[in-house]
């Protein structure tokens, strides 16, 4: 029974907190109703007849079998309405959630190879963006990440064509097929984003090893790694990271659906806690992955029976490896303390 009582007052927390969002593709929020939506909207056919059917074809073994599904499903965005009504949808959610602020990847070239100006992407979401902020207060910041499986050369021509949004962009990111595409495959299209005043992070240690973090780290100097769960891998990652809090963006339930881990209570990210290092808690595509931010607090913290205190910790990395204004991060971290206070009678643990 205590136990019982202590994980519903978990859960009360979890729901009632403020929360930041680090680690969310926006494409990957495009939920079976709306590409059933688009697709007849925008005439644009797709291999599915009804939403159930859309359901039924996000199951995937792999990386590479969802990113398939992923990358067919994005073909029904094409007018600035479209990337502006997924990127709502998303932020109304948020707002149910009480989530207070979110960083956004968006991938540019999954639309301009389709023949979708990159102004039209950008616009659309962020309208959506301004309007999160004017309905909700959700502040956010934007982020252009590249599709590694693609060349460099790409990536550069991709970078060229937004630096006349670069005002509404924050930071450049690189994910899509880890393996055999290394961080190292874009030291070049980094460099020039650095010039532009542009932040830089990476997915690494998802797929790939615990190289692939160091390469990202001293290749691309990032200031976040997205993913990094395979830093357990190496001693002195985890000691580097624990030293430097160079912050790591969990997505729990991206990971057990993609099989990096099988299963929610074999995942290492209180083992990381543990260890010190800043791990944060994040969606990655909710819409494919079964949950939103709320459902992955609520998973780990079930699955991996994470006690209030570690539900805090978590909640406060994600403000501290934001991108806010330290104003910001120190207004977010007194709501987060007294709503823990408010929830929580500390003399209960």
């Amino acid at each position: 029974m205590w136990q019982l009582e202590n994980m519903e007052k978990s859960i009360t927390f979890i729901q009632n907190m403020p929360k930041v969002e680090l680690h969310l593709h926006i494409e990957g929020t495009l939920e079976p109703e709306m590409m059933m939506q688009l697709s007849k909207q925008n005439g644009v056919e797709i291999p599915y007849l009804t939403i159930e059917e859309i359901r039924k074809a996000y199951q995937f073994s792999d990386l590479q079998s969802f990113l398939d599904i992923y990358y067919a499903g994005a073909k029904v965005l094409l007018h600035e309405d479209d990337f502006f009504d997924l990127t709502f949808a998303y932020l109304q959610k948020m707002h149910q959630e009480n989530c207070r602020h979110v960083e956004i990847f968006f991938d540019p070239q999954t639309h301009t190879s389709r023949g979708v100006p990159i102004k039209i992407v950008i616009n659309g979401i962020s309208n959506a963006l301004k309007k999160g902020k004017e309905e909700f207060g959700i502040s956010s910041h934007l982020i252009l990440s590249f599709l590694r499986h693609l060349s460099e050369e790409d990536a550069i021509k991709t970078l060229n064509e937004a630096l006349p949004y670069k005002d509404k962009i924050t930071a450049v990111g690189l994910d899509s097929s880890e393996k055999g595409n290394p961080p190292s495959k874009f030291i070049s299209v980094f460099e020039l984003a650095r010039k532009e005043g542009l932040l830089t992070l990476a997915h690494a240690g998802e797929e790939g090893p615990a190289g692939y973090i160091w390469q990202a780290i001293q290749e691309l100097h990032i200031s976040r790694i997205d993913h990094g769960v395979h830093c357990s891998e190496d001693a002195n990652l985890i000691d580097y990271l624990e030293k430097t809090r160079l912050p790591l963006t969990v997505c729990p339930l991206s990971n057990v659906k993609l099989r990096v881990f099988d299963t929610v209570e074999q995942h290492n990210i209180k083992e990381l806690l543990d260890q010190g290092l800043c791990v944060t808690v994040n969606s990655d595509d909710p819409a494919y992955f079964g949950g939103y931010l709320t459902e992955n607090y609520i998973a780990i913290a079930k699955g991996l029976h994470l006690k209030p205190q570690d539900i805090l910790k978590l909640a406060s990395n994600s403000i501290e490896a934001s991108f806010l204004s330290q104003e910001e991060k120190g207004d977010l971290q007194a709501e987060l303390e007294e709503c823990y206070n408010s929830v929580i009678s500390r003399d209960s643990y």
